[in-house]
């Protein structure tokens, strides 16, 4: 694990967005950890979040695109802060766009927000966290009913490494499904490790019996 992805940690308990406890996720499952992208309120949190996604992008997915595709609501100021780390950092001007709930009839009509989006152009979809694939499924017809486009990848702040609809990861059920790459900026079996053996503030994040909890999630959650 690389020193911006243990920073990334950090960073996630340091805005809250990161807990561990007693949690029900979207999907329904009860979960010994929970992870809640809408925490990063500040104008510095979000700085650095979309710092730390533009670091992951230019890693895996390279620069040379056109659009990052934040699905609403949360992947709107996902894909803005990103797209102005890209710029600051990578000089590239990378246009974002998202989807409306409601299509708009008046102004810059359509579903789109930002973009926009055109025959040819090169797509990176940002998304805070897939549990489950369920976002993703919805939102991609979205995009290809704009313009014939192509979709490079999809990345994520935390893959949390469960079952989709199969024994796979809802990540690899997207990736085989649709056919293209996924990433994100940390997995929990790395936030498992680091926070296990790393104290924050004097004391280990994950003692015995967070991890004992853990451990029990994944044997009924866990992807193969």
């Amino acid at each position: 694990m690389e020193q911006y992805q243990k920073d990334f940690i950090a960073f996630m308990l340091e805005c809250d967005v990161l807990k561990f406890g007693d949690f029900t996720t979207k999907s329904g499952r009860k979960t010994p950890f929970f992870i809640n992208t809408g925490f990063y309120r500040t104008g510095g949190q979000l700085k650095r979040l979309g710092e730390f996604y533009a670091r992951k992008i230019a890693s895996d997915f390279g620069t040379d695109f056109d659009v990052l595709f934040g699905p609403a609501y949360k992947g709107i100021p996902l894909g803005v802060s990103t797209v102005m780390a890209l710029s600051e950092f990578y000089g590239k001007e990378i246009r974002y766009a998202s989807n409306r709930k409601e299509i708009k009839d008046h102004g810059d009509k359509g579903i789109l927000l930002g973009g926009p989006v055109s025959d040819g152009d090169r797509v990176v979809i940002i998304e805070d966290v897939t549990t489950a694939g369920t976002s993703i499924r919805e939102t991609l017809p979205i995009i290809r009913e704009q313009a014939e486009v192509e979709i490079l990848g999809l990345v994520v702040s935390v893959d949390r490494q469960e079952k989709g609809s199969g024994s796979q990861s809802a990540l690899r059920e997207i990736s085989e499904t649709f056919g293209f790459a996924v990433s994100s900026i940390v997995s929990m079996k790395d936030v498992v490790k680091y926070l296990s053996e790393t104290p924050v503030d004097g004391s280990l994040v994950i003692d015995d019996e967070t991890g004992q909890a853990i451990e029990r999630y994944y044997e009924k959650y866990g992807a193969k």
